[in-house]
């Protein structure tokens, strides 16, 4: 198997991560959406060209990095880490606007 395995990697993440994560990123800017892929989709891809299929370490390496902050910082500031709940504190220590 080529780099099909990286690529089928890459599509599953990005339509379970959109499906699941894309309600915490509404206000998110869409340029920060897309370059969040283009550096995993592209540093996965470029990284199959020298190590082969370890290159499936950077996106996943990513996600546990992330998860770890992620959490980190929503208990620092009371938040859930899954719900974003509140989520008025949530918008406003994202610095968007809460409107209701």
């Amino acid at each position: 198997m080529g780099i099909e395995l990286e690529l089928s990697t890459l599509l599953f993440l990005s339509v379970v991560g959109m499906v699941t994560f894309g309600r915490f990123e509404v206000e998110t800017a869409v340029w920060r959406r897309l370059l969040k892929w283009a550096i995993i989709s592209f540093g996965t891809v470029g990284l199959y060209q020298l190590v082969g299929h370890w290159s499936l370490l950077f996106p996943t390496a990513g996600m546990v990095v992330g998860s770890i902050v992620h959490t980190v910082w929503c208990r620092k500031h009371e938040i859930h880490p899954l719900y974003a709940t509140p989520r008025r504190r949530y918008y406003d220590l994202r610095g968007w606007t809460w409107t209701e």
